[in-house]
């Protein structure tokens, strides 16, 4: 479905990033895969070895300028274009209006939404001559208000006027710009957020009835979605915010 495209995919040492990265290098792209842990990149390229695309692994923070600016030269360097950018990187932290300090207000909106502008901004001169796109993956929590998560829906409801707006803009130079708005998927994200390994099975246990259809979801479930989106098979689509949530959009905060 990918076969020669070349794919700039960040967050890819876990989670939906990670699903994505290794989905897009068994159809057949070249994948620069983008995270902040080495081990977790050497394995994932490791795996990939048999693919009919490929994984490059780099090591960035894409909070940090530099690091994006390289790896985005270093892309073209190395395969002269770049067809689709995938921006899976992001972290969730608790709080609400009376306790989010504003270092962690910045932190969210850094990585969550900043870097995202930023790195789209850089690829859309590549993106223009290949006439690719890119897919941001925001989260229910985009459309929808949830309690004590109040930076994260704020960073991702940015995501979902990002997504749009520059589609809009992007749409008369041939890129279509789309997310993909999941709801509980299990990967480390919440761990990573503190919440520990009791915790986080009962998390996942309270899923089953926060979303309709009983369960949380797989990453590779969001990564699917993706790697459609990202095909010529979704060349008609642009400006859309799918959601992928077990329904969960669809019910009310509980």
């Amino acid at each position: 479905m990918l076969t020669g495209k070349v794919a700039i995919v960040t967050g890819a040492t876990s989670g939906i990033g990670r699903a994505t990265a290794s989905l897009f290098a068994k159809n057949g792209a070249k994948v620069v895969a983008i995270g902040r842990n080495e081990t977790e990149l050497s394995h994932l390229r490791d795996e990939s070895r048999d693919d009919p695309g490929e994984i490059r692994a780099h090591l960035a923070d894409v909070i940090e300028f530099s690091q994006v600016d390289r790896f985005v030269s270093e892309t073209l360097d190395n395969y002269g274009r770049l067809d689709v950018l995938v921006n899976a990187a992001g972290i969730i932290k608790n709080g609400n209006i009376e306790n989010t300090t504003l270092d962690d207000w910045d932190k969210m909106l850094n990585i969550n939404l900043r870097s995202v502008f930023y790195l789209m901004q850089k690829c859309v001169p590549y993106l223009e001559a290949s006439k690719g796109n890119i897919v941001n993956v925001s989260s229910v929590t985009g459309p929808r208000a949830f309690p004590n998560v109040l930076a994260y829906c704020v960073s991702k409801a940015g995501i979902d006027q990002l997504t749009r707006c520059s589609a809009l803009e992007l749409a008369p130079k041939g890129v279509r710009v789309n997310a993909v708005n999941p709801g509980v998927v299990v990967t480390n994200l919440h761990k990573r957020s503190g919440m520990d390994d009791e915790k986080y099975e009962l998390f996942l246990e309270h899923s089953k009835s926060t979303h309709p259809l009983g369960r949380a979801g797989d990453p590779l479930e969001v990564a699917e979605l993706i790697m459609f989106l990202a095909s010529d098979k979704a060349g008609w689509i642009t400006a859309a915010t799918y959601e992928i949530d077990g329904g969960r959009g669809q019910t009310c905060a509980r």
